[in-house]
């Protein structure tokens, strides 16, 4: 830390907020700590009454907390992340250009944050966003820094598993969806089908619309032939409702294992939804037994896994078990999700 006169401060980093007074019109920071001074703020400074001021020198090799947050910046963005235009206190920020999945790299971003001196805080992965939606926060914490700790984040990131931005928005793809909704009661017209109406709301969050609906009943034989026909249909994705129990009668899951899916997995340790089934076919379309849970709770492990199926990503055993952690739903008398921990 240095003293210099106004005059000579050009160009150097002030290490502490300078408060501006306009009787009756203004009163708080006209410069932040941080601000590299320039020349027009020179006539600013000497009418606050300041003749000097208090500054850092930039050494070779070292970075002002705006350039470095702009590097930092260039590690972790991918595809669909744009940056605020704005540095705000060497803080800067991405956003969602479009709707989709916002997908991180874990392992890389804790990698990052190893580094000393640096700091990145994203938003839960694998969850959906919306256009304009903030997506991470990200800024060094000294004044100035060396260059080569940004040298090491980036090195840091790219020695980690897996391929791909730390990172990145993937764009919903699924858009055609076909529902076979099971049950002989529904069949036969004995009580209403009020499932199929919440299932088609949720998808039409991803942009999906329902263009093959089949009502089979109970029958393992009749709902492979309807699971059969909405596929003929051209869908991007199978929903079956109901029977995803184990009663005698819950036929759903050996259906849809009969109608040539592979299951991925008949179970989740996700309550409510422990009874989902997910799998896929030959031609990588993804099918889903939803549990009867879906229909009157808030929010389900189809909220949890439906932003990544929508952007194409396939699902693993792995994918799932994963949710165990945060996949308790505290069911609160006023719902909140998805501003709440369920899932994340």
């Amino acid at each position: 830390m240095r003293e210099l006169p106004v005059q000579q401060a050009v160009g150097h980093v002030l290490c502490h907020d300078m408060t501006q007074i306009i009787p009756g019109e203004y009163k708080g920071a006209r410069f932040r700590k941080g601000h590299v001074v320039a020349p027009e703020d020179v006539d600013v400074l000497l009418s606050m009454g300041k003749r000097s001021v208090y500054v850092l020198e930039l050494e070779p090799g070292m970075l002002h907390e705006d350039d470095a947050a702009i590097r930092l910046c260039e590690i972790m963005e991918g595809d669909g992340c744009v940056r605020s235009s704005e540095i705000r206190e060497g803080k800067i920020e991405l956003r969602a250009a479009y709707d989709g999945c916002f997908r991180v790299r874990s392992e890389a971003l804790a990698a990052v944050n190893s580094v000393t001196q640096v700091m990145v805080a994203t938003r839960a992965g694998n969850t959906a966003v919306h256009a304009g939606d903030k997506l991470a926060g990200m800024r060094v914490i000294p004044l100035v820094i060396e260059g080569s700790k940004l040298e090491e984040a980036r090195r840091a990131a790219d020695a980690c598993a897996g391929e791909g931005p730390v990172c990145e928005v993937l764009p919903y793809k699924l858009r055609r969806v076909g529902i076979v909704t099971t049950g002989s009661e529904v069949a036969a017209g004995l009580i209403e089908d009020s499932f199929t109406p919440v299932v088609k709301s949720k998808l039409a969050e991803y942009g999906m619309e329902c263009v093959a609906h089949e009502m089979p009943g109970d029958d393992v034989e009749d709902i492979v032939a309807a699971i059969r026909r909405v596929r003929a249909a051209g869908v991007d994705l199978v929903v079956c409702t109901g029977g995803m129990s184990v009663d005698p009668d819950d036929n759903t899951p050996g259906a849809i294992q009969e109608s040539g899916a592979e299951m991925v997995t008949y179970g989740a340790p996700v309550l409510p939804g422990a009874m989902v089934f997910v799998g896929y076919y030959d031609d990588g379309t993804p099918v889903l037994g939803l549990p009867g849970c879906v229909m009157f709770a808030r929010a389900t492990i189809l909220d949890l896994i439906m932003p990544r199926i929508a952007a194409g990503v396939r699902l693993t055993r792995a994918d799932i078990v994963a949710y165990a952690e945060g996949g308790l739903c505290l069911g609160c008398e006023e719902c909140h999700y998805p501003i709440c921990p369920f899932g994340k």
